[in-house]
């Protein structure tokens, strides 16, 4: 799923491409890709751009009016920039925004349709989709940690509950625990003064990291290839892989349609964090430590 430096990076390469520039037609191509009905359609078209904005892992794309249309990528959602009135074509095209310039297409790889687009009025619309999480850039530590302690929840989870932080998601909250050196099961009640100022800090250099390095290669050319797992990457994405910090194979949670990546030695003292599936195969035979699971690989 696209998250804060990636849509960070989209917003860059749009800003010159439709910003001032009339919102021609929307082409939908999916039903089930537009979740309002009230503004229409018709509402935003033939519109100028008037200003762009992220709103957690959602596009708002604002036109005259103060009306608003917002994407949602979910998982398997992207944006293109095609030349003007390019053919929606293929299963998974599912929208154009039309400009003098371009189109904003819309695809969604596979066959689950999550990718969304709302058209809201106002701010009291965009806030009614927000769902809330602070902006790691807008607090400061006190901030930060009061709102991931309200509830008692791993750290994993709580980083990327978007209620709780905006933007946050599967890849870079792996990539943020690991230069934290934290384990991504420990809870948040848990969690010592220096190990917060080390997760604030983390959360800040990854994301301004990652933000950076993608809006210089937003200002070459459109994002094409916006994806989860990249080589510079850390941990996440490199099961079995080295970590750079230690040297060690970088271990993994498997669970639904996620996994976390992580380093046993930088982050859990070297223990194996359980694998539900893997677990309960083997129950007692679980190895606990990075030399029983060598030894077991080795029987």
């Amino acid at each position: 799923m696209p998250e804060l430096p990636d849509i960070t990076a989209y917003l860059e390469a749009l800003h010159p491409r439709v910003l001032g520039q009339p919102l021609d037609a929307v082409r939908i191509a999916s039903v089930f890709v537009l979740r309002t009905v009230d503004p229409p359609v018709t509402a935003v078209e033939g519109k100028i751009v008037r200003a762009l904005r992220r709103i957690g892992k959602r596009i708002a794309i604002g036109v005259e009016g103060d009306l608003w249309l917002v994407i949602h990528l979910m998982i398997a959602g992207r944006l293109h920039w095609r030349p003007a009135q390019a053919k929606l074509a293929g299963r998974n095209a599912l929208l154009a925004l039309d400009f003098p310039n371009g189109s904003l297409v819309l695809t969604e790889a596979g066959t689950k349709r999550r990718a969304s687009l709302h058209i809201v009025r106002g701010e009291e619309g965009l806030e009614a989709i927000d769902p809330g999480g602070i902006e790691i850039f807008s607090t400061d530590l006190n901030g930060f940690r009061a709102a991931l302690t309200r509830e008692n929840r791993t750290l994993k989870r709580a980083l990327t509950d978007p209620r709780i932080l905006s933007g946050i998601g599967n890849a870079y909250s792996d990539e943020i625990l690991h230069a934290a050196r934290l384990s991504p099961i420990t809870l948040t009640h848990k969690l010592k003064m220096d190990e917060w100022e080390r997760l604030f800090e983390a959360t800040r250099a990854t994301l301004t990291l990652w933000t950076d390095r993608l809006t210089v290669e937003a200002k070459k050319k459109f994002p094409e290839g916006v994806t989860a797992f990249r080589p510079e990457m850390a941990v996440h994405g490199r099961f079995g892989q080295p970590c750079p910090r230690c040297g060690q194979k970088v271990q993994r949670i498997r669970y639904a349609d996620n996994e976390t990546n992580y380093c046993a030695t930088c982050q859990t003292e070297g223990k194996l964090l359980a694998d539900r599936s893997l677990s309960r195969l083997l129950g007692s035979d679980w190895p606990r430590t990075l030399d029983e699971l060598e030894a077991l690989k080795r029987s």
